[in-house]
């Protein structure tokens, strides 16, 4: 049986650490949904292949600044998972795009509409247009039957996307177990650590490594350059379809509170009681040696409020064009369907 643990006091040191374990539950399954988003639909033209390749870069240069500087292993393994996970996805915008550097707008594909049948004349056949379009659906000749009336087929409805409240409240429900994974994980880790002995005063102020903070700067602006051609991939194309929102809501969480965990610094001094301005000193000392990786989180998350703005931009466009497509699909059809006049003078008998 397991001793009862202490009294949940949080203060500084646990805000940090609560943060931190969510963030790093944020971080672990920020790819899945886009992995999954872009194999359920067989393409990857949403995602920019400069934005993956970027991310990935980013995170090298994180991993040779981590190494450098001396963060915990946690954080290496964490750096080396991002960017295997960052090869899955550039894995398959290759395979669904082919081998390109750039993104490439598909052509907009034209909207249903009624197409009239030309001028009946002395060579035009009975039926022509209608077996003709039997043929392309690869159907026999029952309908040639006299019993049987000349109706089209109705067309084979697509599966219902989900309205936005459905998306929401998805979203919301796995944000909300992200955290609460995050929250457990941090109990856990501060229910192993209660019988451990404590660190010395001081001894876990990293140190600043000139190399350690090119590399991390090089990240940061590896980073932010990043989200840029997402950005201008979804403005070519007005929409963000293929683009899992779940994927910058993970991205977001994960930054904030990576960033939230930083701040949330409580300083210890070499003695029992700080001499007087010693705190101060510590504090600033621990930010400008993750300076470079506060920008990196702080610059990206204002970048995907863009990229959200895309997404409630556009997706009232993409909802619209929808619309408009299923109406002319049920005008075509049922003037097909309705159409009371006789045989011999519908459109294309040849007789009208």
């Amino acid at each position: 049986m397991a001793p009862p643990t202490g009294p949940l006091n949080l203060d500084v040191e646990a805000i940090s650490g609560i943060c931190g374990s969510i963030s790093i539950a944020a971080w672990v399954v920020v790819f899945s949904p886009q992995i999954i988003e872009n194999f359920r639909r067989s393409s990857a033209d949403g995602l920019s292949v400069p934005f993956i390749i970027l991310w990935l870069l980013g995170d090298v240069f994180n991993i040779l600044g981590a190494v450098l500087q001396g963060v915990l292993p946690t954080m290496l393994i964490l750096a080396i998972y991002y960017t295997i996970a960052d090869f899955v996805l550039l894995a398959q915008c290759f395979y669904y795009k082919g081998f390109t550097w750039k993104d490439e707008i598909p052509p907009a594909q034209p909207k249903p509409s009624n197409i009239a049948v030309g001028e009946p004349n002395e060579r035009t056949g009975l039926l022509n247009n209608y077996l003709d379009e039997r043929e392309r659906r690869g159907s026999g000749w029952s309908h040639l039957s006299p019993a049987t009336p000349l109706v089209s087929e109705a067309p084979v409805a697509p599966p219902p996307t989900p309205t936005r409240l459905q998306a929401a409240i998805w979203n919301s429900v796995a944000i909300v177990i992200v955290c609460v994974a995050g929250i457990l994980g941090w109990l856990l880790s501060r229910h192993y650590s209660n019988g451990q002995p404590d660190s010395p005063a001081g001894e876990g102020l990293p140190s600043f490594d000139i190399w350690g903070q090119v590399f991390g700067w090089f990240c940061a602006l590896l980073y932010l350059g990043s989200r840029l051609p997402q950005l201008l991939l979804n403005w070519r194309r007005k929409s963000t379809e293929g683009v899992s929102i779940l994927f910058f809501l993970f991205a977001c969480l994960g930054n904030l509170t990576y960033v939230l965990s930083i701040f949330a610094y409580e300083p210890h001094c070499a003695e029992s009681h700080c001499r007087p301005g010693e705190a101060e000193m510590i504090y600033g000392r621990y930010i400008l040696v993750n300076a470079s990786w506060l920008a990196g989180s702080l610059g990206t998350l204002l970048l995907d409020l863009g990229i959200f703005a895309q997404f409630f931009i556009y997706s009232g466009d993409d909802s619209l064009d929808e619309d408009e497509v299923v109406d002319d699909d049920n005008d075509s059809f049922d003037d097909r369907r309705f159409d009371d006049r006789p045989l011999l003078q519908r459109a294309g008998s040849g007789l009208a």
